[in-house]
C-alpha cells in the first residue's frame, strides 16, 4: 500500500483544490469503497464544507468546517487508498472510478481503486487512536518511540511495521532505513541500544523526507498523485527490491528473505544482526 511519503504526495495535491469548498454531490459507484457506512455518503457530505487534509502515517482525512477540530470525537471523512487508491482532480476515464464527487465550484473529485481495498468513510477521529504519531510529525517523540520500540520482543523490521509503535513506515521504506542505518531487519527489537533505535528513526525520517522531495516510490501505474503523475524515488533505492545485486556501500551481493510475511532485501555484511 501507498506509505508516508505517497499519502503526504497525495494531501498536498488535495488540499489546493478542496479548503475552503463544500461537497456539491457526491456517487458511490461501487459499494467497497464506502463499506461499513450506514447512511449514504451523499447525504454526510453534501453541503458540508472541508477545513483542512490531515494525514498521520498512511492515514488521511477531511476536516469539516463544522466541526469543532479540537475534539478527539469529531466526524472526518477518511480517505484510505489501500492497496491501489487513487484520488484524482478533474474528468478521469477509468473502468476503476468508484466514487465521484462534485465540490461548489464545480471541481470533480474521483476516487480510483483497482483493487477495491481503500474506501472513504465518516467516522470519529477517535477511530485514529490506535495509530502512532510518525516520524514527520512535529511533535513525534523520538526517545520515546525508540524504547517503545526496543520493547517488542519481535525483528526489528517487524517492529519498524508496527503502527502502533511508529506510524507511516510500510516495506520500501522499512528496508531502506535499516540500510541506512545499518542494523539487520532480523535483529530482535529488544537487543537494541537506545541509540540504535534512535538513529534508526532518524534514518526512516530521512529516507521518507527524500521520498517525499520526488513525489515518493511508484512502480506501475496504481501510486499516482492527483495529478496523475508518478514519484521517482524507485531509482534512489538501496535495498528494498535489489536482491542480487550489489550492496551500494560495501559491494556484497544483497539478499532477500521473509520477516513478518513480508518479503525483506538487505546487505549481510553492512547489515549484521550482531554488531558492537
Amino acid at each position: 500500500m501507498p506509505e508516508l511519503p505517497e499519502v503526504e504526495s497525495v494531501r498536498r495535491g488535495l488540499a489546493p483544490h478542496v479548503v475552503g469548498r463544500s461537497f456539491a454531490s457526491v456517487e458511490v459507484l461501487h459499494p467497497r469503497a464506502n463499506r461499513g457506512q450506514d447512511e449514504p455518503l451523499s447525504a454526510l457530505l453534501v453541503g458540508r464544507g472541508i477545513a483542512a487534509v490531515a494525514r498521520r502515517g498512511k492515514f488521511m482525512w477531511l476536516e469539516f468546517a463544522d466541526e469543532d477540530p479540537t475534539d478527539p470525537g469529531r466526524d472526518v471523512l477518511f480517505i484510505h487508498l489501500g492497496m491501489s487508491g487513487q484520488v484524482r482532480i478533474g474528468e478521469v476515464t477509468s473502468p476503476h472510478v468508484r466514487i465521484e464527487a462534485v465540490l461548489d465550484d464545480a471541481t470533480r473529485l474521483s476516487f480510483v481503486d483497482q483493487r477495491t481495498f481503500g474506501y472513504w468513510r465518516v467516522g470519529p477521529w477517535q477511530d485514529m487512536a490506535h495509530i502512532a504519531p510518525d516520524p514527520l510529525e512535529d511533535a513525534f517523540d523520538v526517545t520515546a518511540t525508540a524504547r517503545r520500540m526496543r520493547a517488542k520482543k519481535t525483528p526489528v523490521k517487524v517492529a519498524l511495521l508496527d503502527q502502533t509503535v511508529v506510524s507511516g513506515v510500510g516495506n520500501i521504506y522499512a528496508d531502506e532505513a535499516l540500510w541506512a542505518a545499518q542494523i539487520s531487519p532480523r535483529k530482535k527489537a529488544n537487543t537494541l541500544r537506545q541509540r540504535d533505535a534512535v538513529a534508526l528513526l532518524g534514518a526512516a525520517a530521512d529516507v521518507m523526507r527524500s521520498a517525499l522531495r520526488v513525489g515518493g516510490t511508484s512502480f506501475d501505474a496504481l501510486y499516482v498523485n492527483v495529478n496523475g503523475e508518478s514519484g521517482y524515488f524507485d531509482r534512489s533505492l538501496h535495498a528494498y527490491g535489489r536482491s542480487g545485486l550489489p550492496c551500494d556501500r560495501c559491494g556484497t551481493e544483497l539478499v532477500k528473505t521473509v520477516l513478518g510475511g513480508r518479503g525483506t532485501h538487505y546487505c549481510p555484511r553492512c547489515q549484521v544482526a550482531s554488531r558492537r
